[in-house]
């Protein structure tokens, strides 16, 4: 016999016995397959960020109480102004000339009243002695009393004529800072036409506009912290004053305005300025969107509890583009299974296994 197939021989018993106690013994328990879970963790207090630009409490466009021509503008954009200081002027000629004719009226009205005055008393003398009869006297009377209240119409119209005329010179009653110039020298404005706009400062605000999704959230705010992009380690402290009841038609945002607590030298009108809105819902809970499934009955998310899997009805507050907000349902800090959670049946036995955090995964 060949030595190759003496070998063979030799070598098949051993084979056969080891496949008889293979066959004998059990068969091995499948291991629990392996779930991802994250902790409940409670969801940031950063309720959004939007990026406005610093402004003024109180706006106000200059104008000119008459028309005319500008003749002179006397400030330029970023001026400070006082109250009472010349800022624009408009050419004195038309004005000064309807002066001049309002005091010849009156100097006339002031004339014919007189001789009126002067008529009724010599009638009521020549009343007194009957040389006269009652007809004539209340005729001059009447007369009398006409020329008295023309005087008084022109006297008014004078007055109102002498004001136009300092109306020619324009002015702010107050403090402010000149924002933008709207009409310049050589112009021809109407009355109530805007030439110059300015800004108080001692008031100031971030303007920013509000999606309609979150306006709810920002009246519940509990804290603005508004920063600059010129500086962004400065930080102030922000409270909302103003919210606009209807929505911009064509952006469909709401314009809000944010006040300043304390603003520091510093902030300057124009600057760009981003608010970070904290808000009050900091007893929600945030996890991934995939945590929540619907198995027929409402929402429920699947914790892990001794090894095994527990579904718990959870109450939905928000669908957010990084998560859910959940207002109940579970607790703050437990595992809960955030990566194949339908799939799994109430009981199962699972292994859990941390889930990685984006800035951890390289």
């Amino acid at each position: 016999m060949p030595k190759t197939i003496a070998c063979r021989l030799f070598l098949l018993p051993g084979i056969a016995a080891a496949l008889v106690g293979c066959q004998a013994g059990d068969t091995p328990a499948p291991q629990p397959p392996v779930v991802l879970v994250a902790a409940a963790a409670p969801a940031a207090a950063e309720g959004g960020s939007y990026t406005g630009e610093i402004r003024a409490r109180r706006e106000a466009d200059l104008a000119f109480r008459v028309g005319g021509r500008i003749a002179g503008r006397l400030v330029d954009v970023g001026a400070h102004i006082a109250a009472g200081q010349p800022l624009a002027r408009l050419d004195p000629t038309d004005l000064e000339l309807a002066a001049s004719a309002a005091r010849a009226q009156l100097a006339a009205a002031e004339s014919e009243a007189a001789t009126a005055a002067a008529e009724r008393q010599r009638y009521a003398g020549l009343l007194a002695r009957k040389f006269v009869s009652e007809a004539a006297f209340e005729a001059r009377d009447n007369a009398h009393n006409s020329a008295r209240a023309r005087l008084e119409q022109v006297r008014a119209q004078s007055r109102i004529s002498d004001n136009q005329a300092g109306y020619g010179t324009l002015t702010s009653t107050f403090p402010a800072v000149v924002t933008a110039v709207l009409a310049d020298a050589g112009q021809v404005v109407g009355a109530g036409q805007a030439v110059l706009r300015v800004a108080r400062p001692e008031e100031l605000e971030v303007a920013i506009a509000v999606p309609e999704s979150r306006v709810g959230e920002l009246q519940a705010a509990r804290s603005m912290r508004v920063s600059l992009w010129a500086e962004p380690e400065l930080a102030l402290r922000g409270e909302l004053r103003e919210l606009a009841p209807a929505a911009d038609p064509a952006s469909r945002t709401y314009a809000a305005r944010i006040r300043l607590v304390d603003p520091l030298p510093t902030v300057r009108l124009g600057m760009t300025a981003r608010v970070d809105v904290r808000s009050t819902g900091d007893s929600r809970l945030r996890l991934p969107l995939a945590a929540v499934v619907d198995l027929g009955q409402g929402p429920v998310v699947r914790v892990v509890v001794d090894g095994k899997v527990v579904s718990r009805p959870v109450r939905v507050a928000a669908y957010r583009d990084d998560g859910v907000d959940l207002a109940g349902g579970v607790q703050a800090g437990e595992p809960v299974i955030v990566s194949g959670a339908g799939q799994l049946a109430e009981g199962q036995a699972v292994r859990s296994r941390p889930q990685t955090a984006p800035e951890r995964q390289r």
